[in-house]
Formats: C-alpha cells, structure tokens, sequence
C-alpha cells in the first residue's frame, strides 16, 4: 500500500503489516504470514457476512472479484479530504489482486473497509489468534478496521529492526497516529504521536508534532538533533 513516491524518499528499510513484515537494507528479517488454518477461518468469516477486504502482501494486494470498484468509492472519498489528495488511493488500487480462491494466498494483515456487521462480530467469528485495531479509514459510519495476528505488533518489527543493526532500544524514536501504533510508541525510547492522533495514543507519547501537511516530522526531527 505504499506508493513509490514514499518508498522513493531514501529509507533503509521499512516496519509494515502491524509488524509482521520487517526488512532493513534489502534483508528481510521477519515475514509472518497468517498460518493456514486462520487464513482460511478469516476468509470465510469476511465472506461469509459480505465484508469489502484487502489481503494485504508484500507482493499484492488480494481482493474479492467485483471489490475493486467499491473500493474506489470510499478510498477516494477517503483521500480527497487529505491534504495529499489522490496519491494514496492509486497507490492502493493500482496494486489490487482480484482473487477467487483467496483462502490459499499467503497474506501478513487484512484491511477491512466494510463490513455490515461490527469489527467485533468478525472477530468472533474467525475464532482464536486473531486481534482487531481501527484504521484510518474507518469513518463514515461504516465497519472498518483492520485484522492482524494476535501477538504481534509494530513493537515486535521495530525490535527485530534495532537487533539487526546494533541499536540499543533508548536510543529509538518512533512516530504515529493511530491505533495500531500503540505498542510501538510505548516501545520506543522515544514516542511522538501526531497531533490530532487518538487519546490513548497521546496520552503514552512523550511529545506530539504537527501533521504531514505542516512538516511536523521537520520541526520533530530538527529538535531531536537528527539532522
């Protein structure tokens, strides 16, 4: 889901699918796909109450037949109230995968975008090892979130990332704005949430910076001595 224009900025390496995906200077050091049995109990739940889902891979983006159009609605309704406009919502649909037998298709996290019936029902549904977290596009009034692997967490990527270059833990600085960062802010030596982020992110942070459009992460970076 990350458009080249981000992945183009010069990074040595990346800390994706909530943690379950972890690779620093072309190495992957962690891939921890959903184990068979869970994959397919999250498939058939998804299916079974009609959610719209992305299976989310580091080769593609697994989706239902027919899902790509819907997708398109909200994901553009989505990032035109983003100051960076449409550049995600392409990013996201030009990597999409329709995929008939999706139970057999190895994938690290689901994004749902809409399910009639609440996050929690899913997860009942699919049973044990699997944990919830809102996403970003969870508005609207619509059942949104995403699925992942219980037990991991940004947290788990970010230390796998600091084992493999010799980085003592104090010395991280993490930086997020939802949910799914809790763990990892709360990790790192130290924790930024972006203003505006959820309570119970700000409330762990140890500071807060402004959002993208006003170059928070500059200001953060500069007052942190990074550059």
């Amino acid at each position: 889901m990350l458009p080249t224009s981000i992945l183009g900025a010069g990074f040595d390496g990346l800390v994706a699918s909530a943690g379950a995906y972890v690779e620093v200077a072309g190495e992957v050091l962690v891939d921890r796909r959903f184990p068979t049995g869970l994959a397919a109990r999250t498939v058939a739940a998804l299916d079974a109450h009609a959610a719209l889902y992305v299976l989310e891979a580091q080769e593609a983006l697994y989706v239902p037949p027919g899902a790509s159009e819907r997708l398109r609605v909200i994901l553009d309704a989505h990032f035109r109230q983003s100051p960076e406009g449409p550049v995600g919502s392409s990013a996201i649909l030009d990597a999409l995968q329709p995929t008939a037998d999706r139970a057999t298709v190895p994938f690290a996290k689901v994004s749902v975008f809409d399910s009639p019936v609440a996050m929690e029902r899913l997860v009942g549904a699919i049973g044990e090892g699997i944990a919830v977290v809102a996403n970003s596009v969870a508005d609207d009034g619509r059942h949104a979130g995403e699925l992942y692997q219980r037990g991991i967490s940004k947290a788990d990527g970010v230390a796998a990332a600091i084992a493999h270059l010799g980085i003592a833990r104090e010395h991280t600085i993490a930086v997020g704005d939802g949910a799914n960062d809790l763990e990892m802010i709360a990790y790192a030596g130290i924790g930024i949430a972006i203003e505006g982020s959820i309570p119970e992110l700000l409330a762990i942070a140890d500071r807060t910076a402004a959002p993208p459009h006003q170059e928070g992460l500059v200001a953060a970076f500069a007052q942190l001595g990074l550059y």
